[in-house]
């Protein structure tokens, strides 16, 4: 039987589901084509489209192979880790900590858009989500000024990122120390960081922030 669905027009599917969103979201951050996923999955590019672009309804066999090309898990992309707290899931039978190479760790911070920045507050430390993007080696927030994220400016900072995966019990953490400062000229980072810079939390977000790493370490946990 063709996975592909008989109408695939407009006027039957006009508009894109939760999976179809996740589904393109992933590739997105593995940074494959829509080929690519197919090769990797044994299914036609025309029916990755139909999954991305359409409320669709996958088989499970289907699934599993998108799953499997995205290197990640069916119930991810069925949004079933949303509303789950991460870390809940029991550890590894032989889990394996090991650090992560410079080179990891960066490719693990380029691929990533939402981070949590550490500063001091006049009430005390605190630790703020931010959407960020790598421009030119550094990290890059947008905040309002007089913000608690601002803080950050002039100061030396923490910066981290992570990825925890409860159905394998396995994860990574990158930590980033840098001094965070002021851009001064919005413009010279505003073509390639707007698109992942418009905030979750919504607002007029005028204060640009880059944060240049001093030092860049990282570790994950594998399940052996």
């Amino acid at each position: 039987m063709s996975e592909e669905p008989e109408d695939t027009s407009p006027e039957a599917f006009p508009h894109p589901g939760d999976l179809g969103r996740r589904v393109a979201a992933r590739r997105a951050e593995l940074g494959l084509s829509r080929e690519e996923v197919a090769g990797r999955a044994g299914m036609a590019e025309s029916y990755v489209r139909y999954v991305e672009e359409k409320p669709a309804e996958v088989p499970i066999g289907a699934l599993l192979r998108l799953a499997a090309a995205l290197e990640t898990v069916p119930g991810r992309l069925l949004g079933g880790h949303v509303d789950a707290p991460p870390g809940r899931a029991p550890a590894a039978a032989r889990p394996a900590l090991a650090r992560l190479e410079p080179a990891e760790c960066r490719e693990h911070l380029e691929h990533r858009g939402v981070g949590r920045v550490a500063v001091v507050t006049p009430e005390g430390p605190a630790v703020f989500p931010v959407n960020y993007a790598m421009v030119a080696g550094a990290i890059v927030f947008r905040t309002t000024p007089g913000s608690a994220p601002a803080a950050a400016v002039d100061h030396e900072v923490c910066f981290e990122v992570d990825q925890v995966d409860d159905v394998l019990s396995q994860g990574w953490s990158v930590l980033v120390v840098g001094r965070a400062e002021r851009i001064a000229d919005a413009e010279s980072v505003q073509g390639p960081a707007d698109p992942v810079l418009s905030s979750w939390a919504g607002g007029t977000r005028d204060l640009w922030v880059r944060i240049l790493p001093t030092r860049i370490t990282g570790r994950s946990i594998q399940a052996a």
